[in-house]
């Protein structure tokens, strides 16, 4: 009974639960199924001899049985023929066929007990098998539809927990600094350019036409050249 132990707890274990702590549940269901199918393989061989051994104690139980009818016509026939002897002889091994007959029907009955309690249990495991069989696609449907729930839920938890209003207002105030740096950059760039003309525009034009005046005579040479300092000492 030891494979039929073995078997039942395969094919009644809790396919979830295994499946839980599965790292690849696809593949831990088909092993399941694998090792249920050579369970089964193995328990039907082991239901199959049990069978065989009742059929052979019924068929002894009806050989002496059998026998035993025989050998009491033959004591009657002895009977007959005034060979008490025989008859005696006939009547002994009648005797002993009827009580082998007796035994093998008392181990006969026992083992059809055990038999029709194995084929019962063989069917339910069998019936289990292809449950699991027909639910294998509904029960790795389930565990990914689970799984993907609890991604769903620990991301959901992680962005409930995030506050990104700081960094906004950080970010924000960090881009209108940028934006002033840049306006006053601009600012100083126009005044330069604008005092520039308006100094052009300001311009006294009798200081020009004297600058002008004294340009040509330095460069027509009618200026002296000023003296050096060291000039001026030696002499």
């Amino acid at each position: 009974m030891g494979i039929l132990d073995r078997v039942s707890t395969i094919l009644k274990a809790n396919v979830n639960a295994m499946l839980d702590s599965a790292e690849d549940p696809e593949k831990m269901i088909d092993q399941i199924i694998r090792d249920q199918a050579e369970g089964l393989s193995q328990l039907r061989g082991q239901v199959a001899e049990t069978i065989a051994e009742e059929k052979r104690l019924r068929a002894e139980a009806d050989r002496n049985r059998q026998l035993g009818t025989e050998w009491g016509q033959k004591a009657e026939l002895a009977v007959r023929k005034s060979a008490d002897d025989l008859a005696r002889e006939a009547l002994h091994r009648q005797v002993d066929y009827e009580d082998n007959a007796r035994v093998y029907e008392q181990q006969w009955v026992a083992q059809k007990d055990v038999v029709d309690k194995m084929k019962a249990q063989l069917h339910a495991l069998d019936e289990k098998y292809e449950e699991t069989r027909r639910n294998r696609d509904m029960l790795l449907a389930r565990y990914r539809r689970a799984k993907t729930q609890e991604q769903i839920s620990k991301v959901a938890a992680t962005v409930s927990t995030m506050d990104p209003t700081a960094d906004l207002a950080r970010m924000e105030e960090r881009i209108r600094r940028q934006e002033a740096l840049a306006a006053a950059h601009q600012e100083l760039a126009g005044e330069t350019l604008d005092a520039r003309f308006e100094a052009l525009e300001t311009s006294d034009p009798q200081l020009e036409e004297r600058l002008q005046a004294l340009k040509e005579k330095v460069t027509a040479g009618e200026l002296p050249a000023p003296k050096e300092e060291g000039e001026e000492q030696s002499q």
